[in-house]
């Protein structure tokens, strides 16, 4: 069943769309977990990970380049409602409040990313324009990246 959320148009959309597939694109580069802390603004974001070590200069570029690969794509932004126990094992639940739900809303990046999330998106990462990463930091394990969207 496909469903869009009713917050379609919301002024993060852009932004948190573009969490998403920095969150994948981290998890395909390094195997860490999605991200431990988001603050989303329409301007700019910030995110952390759990990371072991600082990645390199390359590598901080690399991140740029993969997440500007997906945008370019245009790639559908889809939802769907799915029982929990017919989510793909990728998919986690943890940070849900009630661990008792019976189906979450999946949102799904065309083949590049599916996470739960009830939030607002785009409906193609085209519309998000162009990735820049504007800053990043490491301190006790956490990779900080400050990014922005260059809106078409």
């Amino acid at each position: 069943m496909q469903t869009t959320s009713k917050f379609q148009d919301d002024a993060l959309a852009p932004m948190h769309t573009a969490e998403h597939i920095l969150n994948q694109t981290m998890v395909r580069l390094f195997g860490c977990p999605r991200s431990t802390n988001a603050h989303i603004e329409r301007k700019k974001s910030k995110v952390n990970y759990n990371l072991k070590e600082p990645p390199a200069p390359e590598q901080i570029e690399q991140i740029g380049r993969m997440v500007n690969e997906v945008i370019r794509a245009d790639m559908p932004v889809t939802a769907c409602l799915t029982p929990v126990d017919q989510l793909p094992e990728s998919v986690s639940l943890s940070r849900l409040p009630d661990q008792n739900v019976r189906e979450v809303r999946l949102v799904f990046i065309g083949d590049y990313d599916a996470c739960a999330c009830i939030g607002a998106h785009v409906t193609h990462t085209a519309q998000l324009g162009t990735f820049r990463i504007t800053s990043t930091s490491y301190t006790d394990g956490q990779f900080r990246i400050v990014f922005r969207l260059d809106l078409p």
